[in-house]
């Protein structure tokens, strides 16, 4: 393949295909016509010179050509998106675009204010969000920036530890008004918990505790963090949050805290090339700096002190 800018094209579409399963629902995302990204298609399969797809009245389903190819797509997929960051603010300015990843629990539940601070900070600086319980690679370049509750394995990565994260049970207090508060572990199996669905590293988690809890414990089973603590707002029943979150919802109330605690790690990375960007590493060390704070026992919002890139 000699048109690199053409190759990008052909690649897209795809990949958008994969992803979307048909050609029309790729051609919606792209923003082309169905004939388009059919063509786009047909004439990367005849560069490459393998069919990607059986094509029949019901859709179109990737060839294991197609699956093989898929890694490689991804990665070009990464690496133009990370192109085009790269391209829209130079790395000396506080301006330009930063792309950062995060599970759908912290995205959606713990960043928001953090974030806010720092758009009111660096209002030039454009952030993309992504949110992911899978952990992004950032050796790809799919993310700028990830904040992890599990220690990084990869090389060429810039991490700092932020601590630990408690997570303990806890109940609104409308529910405890209704039902009581349980006095021990056993008390607890006669109330209605909020736990995990099919999620093995979830479950896996809480049978390692002592007395080990259970699936079957659980009276209304999700495997969405966020599902999970707006049912604990809505007073559904007692549940696991981080207790750093727990303190700014002053209707939740504690649950035998003595008996009970997970402990998880927190981390914020990026890639080491990285390092001398400035938008990069202002919401680095700003992320860094609000984690910090958040995870402390008092509110430290008061004395929090901007931090400033190196």
């Amino acid at each position: 393949m000699n048109q690199t800018g053409g190759d990008w094209d052909l690649a897209r579409a795809f990949l958008a295909v994969l992803e979307a399963g048909s050609l029309s629902g790729a051609a919606r995302n792209l923003g082309l016509t169905q004939p388009t990204v059919g063509r786009q298609v047909a004439e990367f399969e005849a560069r490459l010179g393998v069919p990607l797809f059986t094509r029949s009245r019901h859709g179109v389903k990737p060839t294991q050509a197609a699956l093989d190819l898929r890694p490689h797509a991804e990665t070009m997929a990464a690496a133009m998106t990370a192109l085009r960051r790269s391209a829209s603010g130079e790395a000396a300015q506080a301006r330009g675009t930063v792309r950062l990843t995060a599970s759908e629990f912290m995205g959606a539940a713990v960043l928001p204010p953090m974030l806010t601070r720092f758009h009111e900070a660096h209002p030039h600086i454009a952030l993309e969000l992504v949110l992911s319980d899978r952990i992004e690679d950032l050796l790809r370049h799919a993310a700028d920036i990830a904040v992890r509750m599990v220690r990084p394995s990869q090389a060429a990565l810039v991490a700092r530890h932020i601590g630990p994260v408690s997570i303990s049970l806890y109940a609104h207090r409308d529910y405890i008004a209704r039902h009581g508060m349980p006095t021990s572990m056993a008390q607890l199996r006669t109330h209605t918990i909020i736990g995990f669905d099919a999620d093995p590293w979830g479950n896996a988690m809480l049978a390692d505790q002592s007395p080990p809890a259970s699936r079957d414990m659980f009276k209304l089973r999700t495997d969405s963090g966020l599902a999970q603590l707006e049912a604990l707002r809505a007073g559904y029943g007692i549940g696991g949050c981080q207790e750093a979150l727990a303190r700014r919802q002053p209707e939740l109330v504690p649950v035998l805290h003595e008996d009970f605690r997970l402990m998880l790690d927190c981390w914020v990375v990026m890639h080491e090339d990285l390092r001398t960007s400035r938008r990069v590493r202002l919401l680095f060390d700003h992320l860094v700096a609000e984690l910090t704070a958040y995870l402390k026992p008092e509110d430290t919002r008061a004395g929090r002190a901007s931090t400033q890139a190196t």
